[in-house]
């Protein structure tokens, strides 16, 4: 036997991953059986130890075929073919994600008992289990590590059939494994000891590590000292019949406001956006996340490429902003992502006395061409390099601009910018030009 029990799997493990200890890594097992391994492994890196939950969306009448899969954060990732050729309806998802969003919240809080999640933005998410059989959980695991804003992902596992690592491989940016066996049958069939994890061993485990690494609170994770916020909260706005959700967080003395505007299948909760809104909320600028849509309105894809209904709810949420004290006298940026840039770019065309600098992480300034001559306020268009249609569209937008523009080309990545890196060199670039151009505003102000 390779193994004599998770524990002994993951002092072996750590000793392979000795190179991470000068990185910024979070160390996440998969519950139950792979928490055993990881505590022992982030122990040995001294490095923080958390859970990644994930929940797999079954198809309603075949629920072993994924249709996609859930984590924290609101992280949803949708496989569209499945969803076509079983015919799945947006409702059928909608009603099926509901039911797993409760149980993965309900495990999440049993196996924390009130930490908050770590965070992961700019960070490397080192992911560990006991094994792998086929890697579709695993799959999983990383693909919401990178949504949720790591930098980078290194699954690490003790065993593996040399089959499932090579389905991996893509999904990750660097892969460790001890053993990969010829008939491999079970994970179990590794160990001396492999008797089943409980709920109450995890827990005691996180929270042993806890006393090593306390888990800051999600304000404290994003944004630095939570005392030195004006306003950090959910809020409502009501536009026309319906009433849009959003988080508006303000610090103290702050040199402008940032308003985004997320692309189709977003939400306020997009863990990019997060990111970014992070970055611009450290460099002393407020964040206005919100929905752009309400309720059911987000399954009528009629309603996502409507940039002009979508443009007409952006206006309407800065009026109300500039009501709030916090930001009646700071300058307001829009920053959009994909459809949101557009809707960003026709609302600074309808509304120029509102706005003072746009922002677009690979965004479709197409859908808002109509409109684009007419905007007035500094625009930087951020696409990568390797988002070859978007790439395209941008560089014709940037020509019609009759504004101070700017296009924006981050290296080697693609449109959701999930390269190491990328993402977080826009939202540098985010950060420079809403400082840049909103600073002085507020100081006129």
């Amino acid at each position: 036997m390779p193994f004599g029990d998770r524990r002994d799997a993951g002092w072996r493990l750590a000793e392979q991953l000795q190179h991470l200890r000068d990185e910024d890594v979070v160390v996440l097992g998969l519950p139950r059986g792979g928490v055993p391994v990881a505590f022992e492994v982030a122990r040995a890196l001294d490095a923080p130890l958390d859970v990644i939950v994930v929940r797999k969306l079954g198809v309603p009448f075949h629920p072993e075929l994924g249709m996609g899969a859930i984590g924290e954060g609101d992280v949803r990732i949708i496989n569209d073919e499945v969803m076509w050729r079983t015919g799945v309806r947006p409702d059928e998802l909608a009603e099926v994600e509901q039911r797993e969003r409760v149980e993965l919240d309900r495990r999440a809080q049993r196996l924390r008992e009130g930490r908050a999640r770590a965070e992961l933005s700019g960070r490397t998410a080192l992911i560990v289990d006991d094994g792998i059989a086929t890697g579709s959980t695993a799959a999983v695991a990383c693909r919401v590590a990178r949504a949720q804003g790591a930098a980078r992902v290194v699954l690490a596992v003790p065993v593996a059939p040399r089959s499932a690592l090579e389905r991996l491989r893509e999904s990750v940016d660097e892969l460790v494994c001890l053993e990969t066996p010829v008939g491999f049958w079970a994970i179990g069939q590794w160990y001396a000891d492999f008797s089943q994890t409980s709920d109450a061993e995890v827990v005691d485990l996180l929270d042993r590590a806890a006393q090593a690494h306390p888990t800051p609170t999600a304000t404290q994770t994003t944004a630095g000292d939570p005392d030195a916020w004006l306003r950090d909260e959910e809020v409502e706005v009501e536009v026309g019949p319906v009433r849009l959700a959003g988080h508006l967080s303000v610090p103290e003395r702050a040199r402008g406001i940032v308003v985004f505007a997320h692309g189709s299948g977003s939400s306020r909760h997009s863990p990019r956006n997060r990111y970014v809104a992070g970055k611009l909320n450290r460099a002393g600028l407020g964040t206005l996340l919100f929905d752009l849509l309400a309720g059911a309105e987000e399954f009528d894809r009629r309603n996502v490429f409507d940039v002009e209904l979508l443009a007409s709810r952006l206006v309407e949420v800065t009026r109300w902003l500039r009501t709030q004290p916090e930001a009646r006298r700071l300058g307001l940026g829009y920053f959009g992502a994909s459809t949101g840039a557009a809707a960003a770019l026709w609302a600074a065309a309808e509304a120029p006395d509102l706005v003072k600098a746009v922002v677009s992480r690979g965004g479709r300034p197409d859908l808002a061409a109509a409109r684009l001559a007419e905007v007035q306020a500094p625009t930087l268009l951020i696409v990568g390099s390797r988002d070859d249609a978007v790439l395209g569209l941008n560089q014709q937008a940037h020509a019609l601009m009759r504004c101070e523009s700017q296009l924006a080309i981050v290296p080697g990545a693609t449109h959701l910018f999930e390269e190491e890196g990328t993402l977080d060199e826009a939202a540098e670039l985010a950060r420079d030009w809403f400082t840049s151009h909103l600073a002085a505003v507020g100081r006129r102000a």
